[in-house]
């Protein structure tokens, strides 16, 4: 097996080097992903420090073996973990001495820290609703513009049609549908990844979709329950959760630490009345209910703690 975008091979990793500035997940990348994802290798990737990675990139290197790896002081870490790693000669795994952060990741960056605000839901679609509507519905709520472009990998060259959507997802057979996703409204950068999956006799929508912000304050927080209500409102909502967490507005990701995200709140179908300290919101229609579980302002971290306490209570309630 060979591919251009390959620098080495091994029964355990595809390892690519690359050495730019900003690094997506091109045509290559993701040619090579679903080489990896046939052989059952992860895939590699291998930057310089100065490197940073795209969204899309980001959400694909969280696979089983897949890593970014960045070379730095000689020795190699975890760009999204900070983790020190070594090559074992089939792959770049945790150096097992390692106790600490390497020292690259804990430096503070050079850059303003802004925020992004990550959504990430999936709903089922009812035979009266477009492909791709609700990514387009979301992304209108939080910039204020639909989607600019779509792709198959990065950059995104597709103008963003509905239509277009449908078609390439009804030329594939239905199978699986992984797509890039940009846009941009009032300033404010939205970058994210939809995937398309028949489901018995009805299509299911996950999207991530990230908006970046100069500052904190500028994320919509106490809009989320009615935005999300919305969405319910016209779609069969499974589930929708959002996160507020430190990063570049631009929406790269540099391989150093710049704070943790917390929780803003989720919702899932049905009307659960929510564990103590934590009660539902009803949002949408009453032919489609859905609950609202606010959790926090993005800022407080404690609201881990409430998100495990509901997610261990709704699990309790599936029969």
């Amino acid at each position: 097996m060979s591919h251009p975008a390959v620098d080495a091979l091994t029964p355990k990793a595809m390892v690519v080097l690359q050495d730019r500035p900003v690094v997506g997940f091109t045509r290559w990348l993701a040619d090579g992903l679903r080489m990896c994802s046939e052989t059952r290798r992860g895939l590699q990737l291998v930057t310089p420090v100065e490197s940073r990675i795209t969204v899309p990139l980001k959400l694909v290197l969280t696979a089983p073996n897949s890593r970014w790896v960045v070379r730095a002081d000689g020795g190699y870490y975890d760009g999204l973990t900070g983790v020190p790693l070594r090559w074992d000669g089939g792959a770049f795994v945790v150096e097992p001495e390692a106790r600490t952060y390497a020292p690259a990741y804990t430096m503070p960056p050079s850059e303003p820290v802004g925020a992004q605000l990550t959504v990430t839901f999936r709903v089922r679609h009812m035979p009266d609703t477009a492909i791709g509507g609700a990514a387009e519905q979301m992304c209108r709520s939080l910039t204020g513009e639909p989607p600019g472009g779509w792709g198959t990998a990065e950059p995104a060259t597709g103008l963003w049609e509905l239509e277009d959507l449908d078609e390439l997802f009804g030329s594939r057979a239905s199978a699986a549908t992984w797509l890039t996703v940009v846009g941009a409204g009032d300033g404010r950068p939205a970058v994210g990844t939809i995937l398309l999956s028949q489901v018995d006799d009805a299509v299911e929508e996950a999207v991530t979709l990230v908006i970046g912000y100069t500052d904190s304050h500028g994320a919509p927080v106490t809009a989320l329950p009615t935005i999300a209500g919305a969405l319910a409102a016209d779609y069969s909502v499974m589930s929708f959760f959002a996160q507020l967490s430190p990063g570049r507005a631009d929406l790269t990701t540099g391989p150093r630490w710049v704070g943790p995200a917390a929780p803003i709140g989720m919702a899932v179908s049905g009307s659960a009345p929510g564990p103590p300290g934590i009660p539902a919101q009803q949002i949408g229609e009453a032919r489609s209910p859905t609950a609202w579980y606010t959790l926090g302002d993005g800022r407080q971290q404690d609201a881990w703690q409430r998100y495990e306490q509901l997610t261990g209570y709704l699990h309790g309630q599936v029969p």
